[in-house]
């Protein structure tokens, strides 16, 4: 008998694990209610075309590019930011993971914050920028507070781990390395990538490396222009896009799976093989 039967079953099996992740990409402005209206739509697009994870910008909460009030628009996780996106998680259905300007301790600054909120309106993991955007002539520093280091935090949808990253962090190969030792088979990544030569290249290449030396999954959402480059894009673990978009405000999805995991470290088992590991400085 021939084998395309045993095939299409392998193939009907894969489909029935994956998890469709979308990256949205806006950009988003000083008005912290348009911010979450226009999440809203995306989101709602995105579930529409069969996303159950929804990644978002950072700074989606609110972003002015010179920084204006941004650390009097900082809030509380339990917040009227975080409080809509577990609204508009609920609504949906789907987990929803967005970036948002967080109080810290320092009271001249901020935390630059990734929140995962999940179908029922709880927060399931968050994740404080680590590296911050000192580089380019730029300096986030001046009114953002690092993370500090902790264990990263993943989650869970249909047995695919979804952990978190932002932006700058993606220059970092042991960062990346350190959420995927934590056990991700998916990286969220929302971002401000600020335009600028070569930016945009720098952006596909770093993306696309962190993928394939991790074996796992890149989705990434970014800002549209001016300030941000777009590009946003899902990436397999063998460096293949699945879904990119372009410069304008969008929505694109892939289907992720554990199974195309498997396969790709059967055949390429760099985890295994290496011979460091990750430790803070």
């Amino acid at each position: 008998m021939p084998p395309a039967p045993a095939v299409a079953v392998a193939e009907d099996a894969v489909a029935e694990t994956a998890v469709a992740v979308a990256v949205a990409q806006f950009a988003p402005s000083t008005d912290q209610d348009a911010n979450l209206r226009e999440i809203r739509r995306l989101v709602t697009t995105a579930v529409d075309r069969g996303a159950r994870v929804v990644v978002l910008p950072e700074y989606s909460a609110y972003f002015d590019p010179a920084h204006a009030g941004a650390v009097a628009a900082a809030q509380p996780l339990d917040g009227p930011f975080a409080r809509g996106l577990a609204s508009i998680a609920a609504e949906s259905g789907a987990h929803v993971v967005a970036g948002m300007l967080e109080e810290a301790e320092d009271p001249a600054r901020f935390h630059n914050t990734v929140v995962a909120v999940d179908p029922s309106g709880e927060v399931v993991a968050r994740y404080r920028k680590l590296h911050l955007y000192d580089a380019f002539g730029e300096r986030e520093s001046d009114h953002v507070e690092p993370g500090g280091i902790a264990p990263p935090e993943t989650f869970e949808v249909d047995g695919v781990r979804m952990g978190l990253q932002t932006c700058y962090d993606i220059r970092f190969p042991e960062s990346v390395r350190r959420v995927v030792d934590a056990g991700a088979d998916v990286v969220l990544l929302p971002s401000e990538w600020v335009r600028g030569p070569l930016k945009e290249h720098h952006w596909r290449t770093l993306l696309t490396a962190r993928a394939i030396e991790n074996t796992v999954y890149l989705a990434a959402a970014d800002h549209v222009p001016p300030v941000g480059v777009g590009a946003s894009m899902v990436v397999d673990p063998m460096g293949v896009e699945l879904a990119t978009l372009g410069e304008r405000v969008d929505v694109g999805v892939a289907w992720v799976s554990r199974a195309r995991i498997d396969e790709v470290r059967r055949r390429n088992p760099a985890l295994r093989l290496r011979r460091f590991g990750i430790v803070p400085l």
